[in-house]
Parts: C-alpha cells; structure tokens; sequence
C-alpha cells in the first residue's frame, strides 16, 4: 500500500493519497481546489489512475478539489450519507467497506463535528479521522449541525474502541503535528481525558471562536463538489 499524508499550508488541511501498487488504483481523501495540480503531478510521476475523491465530510475551511479532479480523470466523487451534495457520483454508509485494488477502507460514522461525517479506517492500520479527532484535540460543534454530545459518543464508542496502536491521521494540525495513535489519544488528548460526557459538552459549548475565514464560499462550493459561484453564475 501506497500512503502519503500531503498538506496545505493556507488552510492547515491534510489530503490524503492512497493507492494498490499492483493496480495502480488511487484514491484521495479531502483533496484541495488550489492543490490539484500538485495531487495530479504526483499521481503522474507514480503512475496511478485516480478512482475515486473522498470526503471526510462537508468542509467549511477549504474548497474541495473534486470537481475539478473528477473533471480532469474521470474518477467518482463520494461523500458520507445525508452529506448535502447533490453533485457526488454516490453517498457512502456507515460500515461500508471501498475497494481500492486490494486495499479496504471502511467508513466510520463519526457525526458530531457536522452532521454528516465520516472516519475511513484503511487495512484496519490508519484511520482518517477527519475533523471529528485531531492530534490531542477534535473539531468545534457549533455549526453545520454539529452537536458536542454526539461528538464525544462516537469518539469514545467507535474510534478509542479501535486498537490502541491504529495509526491516526486527522483533517487538519496547526501545530505540525502529522500523526498519533489511538492509544495516545486515549491517553493524552486533553478534550477527553478527564472528562466525561456533560463536561465535555460544557467546554466545547464555551470555545467561542470565530467562524473559519472560508465559510461563506467553502460550505455552499462543497455542497457543488468545489463549484465556486462566481463560476457558476
């Protein structure tokens, strides 16, 4: 298995490459509009045919870049279930296993920091976990339909139940941060150590923080696969 962790350093996203080495088959997870041209350069160099794009859930932080992949490729655009996006070729569920040659990534349904959001866990070793658990944090609640009480239930309940020495890589790191574990999560993330299911709620209720500078284009973009409006218009 083919696995790069690639990052924009604008919006602090990471996306995802992944790819069957004996098929050539690829697949991206939470590409960027403005870094396609670099995720098709490297799919190039190595030789691989991108299959499909993948969203972890409807960003509000960055423009998607899988329109214009699917554009470009051919490649099917796939969001979680009850995901707002008309646009994808299809919705994927909670359990449903995505082939990619040989490689078998499982969706996760991990809703709380949106209301429609996905975890994928690749080879039963890495877990995307997108926004839902950063490196020793986790995404907000208070947009999009998040809701902090279901944040916690699927953290504790379907990713700290993962094997504690499952690879972490989350959406986004602002401290340059590129990988954990289950187990250190577990034992180090301080929005759940120490807390239980009411405390939790009672801090992410009380962050206060301004809304991303992206909001305004990025949700209603995403919810077009990446289709900014001035060009649709």
């Amino acid at each position: 298995m083919l696995f790069r962790q690639l990052f924009d350093l604008e919006t602090w996203t990471y996306t995802y490459l992944i790819a069957d080495l004996k098929t050539q088959e690829a697949i991206l997870v939470d590409s960027v509009l403005e870094q396609v041209e670099r995720d098709l350069k490297l799919l190039n160099e190595l030789g691989l045919k991108l299959k499909y794009c993948l969203e972890t859930h409807i960003h509000a932080d960055h423009i998607t870049g899988t329109g214009k992949l699917r554009e470009m490729t051919g490649c099917e655009g796939i969001v979680p279930e009850n995901a707002q996006a008309n646009c994808a070729n299809r919705y994927i569920k909670d359990g449903e296993i995505l082939k990619v040659g040989d490689i078998e990534i499982k969706a996760i349904e991990t809703n709380g920091h949106t209301d429609s959001h996905m975890a994928y866990l690749v080879n039963n070793t890495h877990v995307l976990t997108g926004d839902a658990l950063f490196i020793r944090g986790c995404g907000r609640t208070d947009f999009q339909g998040g809701d902090a009480g279901t944040l916690y239930d699927r953290v504790t309940q379907k990713l700290f139940t993962l094997p504690d020495e499952t690879f972490v890589y989350p959406a986004h790191d602002y401290k340059g941060q590129t990988v954990s574990t289950i187990g250190e999560e577990k034992r180090f993330n301080p929005r759940f150590v120490g807390k239980n299911r009411v405390s939790f709620v009672t801090f992410m209720d009380n962050l206060d923080l301004p809304d991303p500078k992206k909001i305004m284009e990025a949700v209603p973009a995403n919810q077009l696969c990446g289709k900014v409006a001035s060009a649709i218009n």
